[in-house]
């Protein structure tokens, strides 16, 4: 994970909130194997992990409000488990926002073993680490998908990093059945790291603290070690929520400079 100006929270195996993760991976994944194994359940191991995480008593769950069902609903607060698709919650955002405390928790995979499932055989071939690491800027594509709201002090985050056994179907489009090949599901292991985004200011652990004082596109992209387009779009939600601002240009790009 990357250098941040924000302090993130490592998690000790022995610590409360481990523990808690621990008995929500038991509850979910004793269930699964009452079944017929991987996949069986009718949502997502990890959603349905990071559900009975921070919410284990399940009375908490699955509540409609107003004319929306939350993944969570407790004192008064809305908590939704979200991967990807962050576009499908904009109704529901407009509609609960200026009515509930809402905190979407995003999952990352901080370290992530590969298996292959041949759905022929059924056959799982050994699991391979993945090089890529998991890191905050996972989530960037997703919060552009919800622009329009953030900075709303209704609206939270939560970056929970976890390590994660991922199996997918051997149905890819080149010789190896690999490329473009369908994620089946995610067994979660270990609880690693959370981020909590609780106001606009937290937004602030986007920029490394490596970064110049004033800095372009190419300056973040070179110290968060992300794709062009990933800094480009990260830039540009600071910048919409103030967090910094634009002081002119450099040849054709932008610079910047923070404002908090």
């Amino acid at each position: 994970m990357q250098s941040t100006s924000k302090q993130i929270t490592h998690l000790s195996d022995d610590s409360i909130q481990a523990s808690y993760f621990e008995l929500a991976c038991l509850k979910v994944i004793g269930t699964l194997n009452e079944t017929n194994g991987i996949g069986t359940l009718k949502e997502k191991t990890i959603h349905a992990v990071l559900k009975n995480y921070y919410a284990p008593d399940v009375s908490h769950q699955e509540k409609r409000i107003e004319s929306f069902i939350a993944d969570i609903y407790k004192d008064g607060k809305i908590i939704e488990i979200q991967s990807r698709h962050f576009n499908t919650m904009r109704k529901k955002l407009e509609t609960l926002l200026p009515l509930y405390d809402i905190t979407i928790v995003y999952p990352i995979a901080a370290t992530k073993w590969l298996n292959w499932i041949d759905e022929e055989t059924g056959e799982i071939s050994s699991r391979r680490k993945s090089p890529k690491k998991g890191s905050i800027y996972g989530i960037i594509p997703e919060l552009y998908r919800i622009k329009s709201f953030l900075g709303h002090p209704n609206l939270h985050f939560i970056l929970t990093f976890i390590d994660v056994e991922e199996y997918r179907l051997l149905n890819g489009w080149n010789h190896t059945k690999k490329k473009g090949a369908t994620r089946h599901d995610g067994i979660p292991k270990k609880l690693v790291d959370e981020v909590h985004l609780e106001t606009p200011h937290d937004f602030t652990c986007f920029l490394p603290n490596t970064l110049p004082t004033h800095f372009t596109t190419k300056d973040l992209q070179k110290e968060s070690k992300i794709s062009q387009s990933h800094a480009t779009t990260c830039l540009h939600l600071l910048y919409h929520l103030g967090i910094i601002e634009r002081i002119g240009k450099q040849g054709r790009a932008y610079l910047y400079q923070r404002t908090v």
